[in-house]
């Protein structure tokens, strides 16, 4: 801290010199004189900057890892600050984990044909009122209620067996965002039809990096960002730097486009997809992304993804965007401020590619991303 302290020492006397004494100098002195203050300052502003680390600290949270990078001044305080996000994803699972028979919404699930209206936490009513939006937004290509549905392609990747069509329009029937209801004069939830059972897979890690990135800020920490998978939220960049470079995920194909690499910041990616979570029977590739409409699995082959202003917006978009394909998709990204989608998808013998007018405009960087 010696370097910025005298830094500052010399701004201090700079500033406490004589206005008067200032205006009396020759033109040529006071332009030396703003010069050099100026000169001070940048200097103070980078030894601050040097003096800060990159940490980086890893957890496991809703079954996969999570990941905190953040800049500070010493090891202590970064592991501190990266526990407080780490705990908040915890929380956030508690709350939100169908796995979870005890967690908040496995119990409002169990409300469902009840005629309940059960009040919710100020953090699943957010995310709630969000899935609803986009629901309605999308025509229920991205729906929350799904959970029966994906509990079954569950089942269907673990036996390796298709689900048969008369359970899959059993359990549409016990579907459908309509049939959730939310009243925001008591932030409460009705869930209209029995047996419903909410999965909100494709929309909380979104909201769980918001929030752990929220954490970090709070204390003091905006250069800094956070992942879970597929899902990242990006604050203030690194020390000289335009942003985080980040690799963008490409298809395993041969002819596929080479991964792309981005630098954001103060931002949100999220990638949808069925890279790692699919079964195939009978020579068809089922992706865990169910359509709500039909009760299948995706079968596209694709790779979705969203650069938002926030977690939220770009994980339920990039689901949406799997349901709906890059024709009906990408248009709901143009209407967005500060949205931009990448498409890749393999429906049949060739990839396709397709992106928003703003992908293009997306900062690169040449040089990978660090570990």
């Amino acid at each position: 801290m010696g370097v910025v302290g005298q830094g500052n020492n010399n701004v201090v006397r700079l500033q406490m010199l004589d206005r008067a004494a200032v205006l009396s100098l020759s033109p040529r002195m006071r332009s030396l004189f703003v010069f050099l203050t100026t000169l001070v300052l940048l200097c103070a502003v980078e030894s601050a900057c040097a003096e800060e680390q990159r940490f980086r600290f890893e957890r496991a949270e809703m079954g996969l890892p999570f990941r905190v990078t953040l800049y500070a001044a010493d090891e202590a305080s970064a592991r501190t600050a990266a526990d407080a996000a780490f705990d908040r994803i915890s929380l956030l699972n508690s709350i939100m984990s169908d796995y979870d028979s005890d967690s908040e919404v496995s119990r409002l699930s169990r409300t469902s044909g009840s005629g309940q209206r059960v009040p919710v936490s100020t953090l699943l009513w957010t995310v709630l009122n969000r899935s609803q939006q986009v629901a309605v937004r999308t025509n229920g290509a991205f729906d929350v209620t799904v959970g029966p549905l994906v509990n079954a392609w569950r089942n269907a990747r673990r036996k390796r067996e298709l689900p048969q069509a008369a359970l899959l329009t059993e359990l549409r029937a016990r579907t459908g965002f309509q049939s959730m209801q939310l009243h925001e004069a008591d932030q409460s939830v009705e869930l209209l039809l029995p047996d419903m059972r909410l999965d909100l897979g494709g929309i909380a890690k979104g909201f769980a990096v918001d929030q752990a990135l929220a954490v970090l800020r709070e204390r003091g920490f905006r250069r800094a960002f956070v992942a879970g998978s597929g899902d990242m939220a990006f604050g203030d960049p690194p020390p000289g730097a335009l942003g985080w470079k980040i690799e963008i995920g490409r298809l395993a194909e041969p002819e596929a486009p080479p991964a792309e690499v981005l630098e954001l910041a103060n931002c949100a990616i999220s990638t949808s997809g069925d890279a790692f979570q699919y079964v195939e029977i009978d020579g068809t590739r089922y992706s865990h992304i169910v359509d709500p409409w039909t009760g299948m699995g995706l079968t596209d082959h694709s790779l979705v993804t969203v650069v938002a202003s926030d977690g939220l917006t770009a994980d339920s978009l990039a689901t949406a965007i799997s349901v709906l394909g890059p024709e009906r998709g990408l248009p709901l990204v143009e209407e967005l401020p500060m949205t931009a989608a990448r498409v890749l998808r393999k429906p049949g013998a060739k990839v396709e590619v397709s992106t928003s007018s703003r992908w293009r405009d997306l900062p690169r960087a040449s040089a990978k991303p660090q570990p």
